[in-house]
């Protein structure tokens, strides 16, 4: 074994471990909580959307490779996967690994019996893990009555309800959230029609799954379907540009609608994509690297995300020699798997686990002094209870805080690197004051988060279990 690879191993394995040891059960439906900011389980228990972008999942991976690559993702503490049944690369045209077709002479009331039983199996593996599949019944060139490439276009609103009722038929009782949209944004009342006509069918066939829309980026759900009664909870595409740029704001947007909805990144920035890719002069060379996908990951936590999405260039489409790359993809899907940013995904989810992340409130007003927006812009959180708090300096940049607004006479400070998921005790000091802060290291790539606790709730490290 090389080297290399007994690094990767060593690594799954302590992944597996972490899974172990931090991820219980889920218990199904999912619903909103009644604070109308985060997702909740059955048992009332908060859930944490924590997903990977993984669009070609049914259509590629034959049922081994599916296996393979939902394992790790479980195992690296991810609690959701998004994928597409009618996928957009050759999601029609081309027979899946089962030598199956989606649909029948490409009519949606004619699904393949062989492409969804694929589909069946693979849900069923995901749940057998602990993972709820973020569902797009269709990518959105299906629909979209003009940006239809690569397409080809078969849904009308009637065929749209009768699909939709299908699918929703088919996984009402499964650990399933159904993702309308597919990357496009209704512009005519064709489209509108069509949306609407699926979530009915959707929400008729299967009234106690969620369902969100995933829109074109930069783009919300919230500026089109914000107040209609399908929409569970809102969904942002940050999407593939602006580095150092702040996700977190387009949280605080939908945050301020009412009635409350929970909102997440459903697509940010992917580790390995080309930055600005869609710019023109876009350089080819230059890739989002796992600094940027954790920048885009922490910033709209604490701007109050009920979860977040990551992403990756080589996986999203499970990318493997032979295949056409796109958007310059450039490393096998299965070698993908280890890049660091996923492992640090499952850092996050630890972290946030270790506290009652629920309780968390956006707070920048409890930063102090000069915080300019950048790639250093900082962002904070309280607790409601004033139990803890969380600070995130994206480069090590120094801040002072207000810690007095926890109202506990002492607090504890650690300093937690998003890199490796360690946490390091500063001290326990006295809390009625402003603080200033200088994190361990600082510039590009340099992360760090300030966890504040009141000593007095007995919470273990940050991202250690308290079990």
């Amino acid at each position: 074994m090389s080297t290399v690879r007994a690094l990767r191993t060593g690594a799954l394995l302590l992944a597996l471990v972490f899974a172990a040891l931090a991820a219980p059960a889920v218990e199904h439906p999912l619903r909103v909580a009644p604070d109308g900011r985060h997702l909740v389980q059955a048992d009332g228990r908060p859930f944490l959307y924590l997903a990977d972008t993984a669009w070609q999942l049914f259509h590629r991976l034959s049922p081994e490779e599916s296996e393979r690559y939902l394992e790790d993702r479980a195992a690296k503490g991810f609690t959701v996967v998004q994928a597409v049944v009618l996928a957009e690369l050759g999601g029609l045209e081309t027979p899946n690994a089962e030598s199956g077709h989606a649909l029948v002479d490409h009519d949606p009331r004619r699904p393949d019996p062989a492409y969804f039983d694929h589909v069946d199996r693979v849900v069923a593996k995901a749940e057998a893990l602990g993972l709820t599949v973020g569902m797009l019944p269709t990518w959105g060139d299906k629909w979209h009555s003009r940006q239809s490439q690569p397409g080809p276009r078969v849904f009308d609103a009637d065929s749209a309800e009768s699909y939709a009722r299908f699918v929703g038929e088919r996984f009402r009782d499964r650990d399933v959230i159904f993702i309308l949209g597919g990357d496009r944004n209704p512009e005519t009342d064709e489209d509108y029609a069509t949306v609407r006509a699926m979530a009915r069918g959707l929400k008729a066939a299967a009234p106690r799954n969620l369902i969100t829309y995933h829109p074109r980026g930069p783009g919300r759900s919230s500026d089109f379907f914000h107040d209609e009664e399908w929409l569970d909870f809102n969904m942002i595409q940050s999407s593939h540009t602006g580095r150092g740029s702040d996700n977190g704001v387009q949280v605080e947007h939908d945050r301020a609608l009412e009635p409350p909805k929970p909102t997440l990144d459903g697509e940010p920035r992917y580790e390995a994509i080309v930055v600005d890719f869609y710019m023109e002069g876009a350089d080819p060379a230059l890739r989002f690297d796992a600094a940027d996908a954790r920048m885009a990951a922490y910033r709209p936590l604490l701007a109050g995300a009920a979860g977040h999405t990551y992403g990756n260039n080589n996986v999203w489409q499970m990318w493997s020699p032979g295949r056409p790359a796109v958007l310059g993809a450039d490393t096998p899907w299965s070698e993908a798997l280890d890049h660091p940013g996923a492992f640090q995904m499952g850092h996050l989810r630890r972290l946030f686990e270790s506290r009652p992340w629920e309780r968390l409130v956006p707070a920048q007003d409890f930063i102090l002094g000069a915080n300019p927006p950048g790639a250093a812009f900082i962002r904070a959180a309280l607790a409601s209870d004033g139990s803890f708090a969380f600070v995130y300096s994206p480069e090590g940049a120094p801040f002072v805080v207000d810690q007095g607004r926890l109202g506990a006479p002492e607090l504890t400070y650690w300093w937690f690197d998003p890199r490796y998921g360690r946490a390091y005790p500063v001290h326990t000091g006295t809390g009625t004051s402003s603080q200033a802060f200088t994190p361990p290291s600082s510039g590009p790539g340099r992360d760090w988060l300030l966890v504040i606790d009141d000593p007095r709730k007995g919470f273990p490290p940050p991202g250690q279990s308290s079990e």
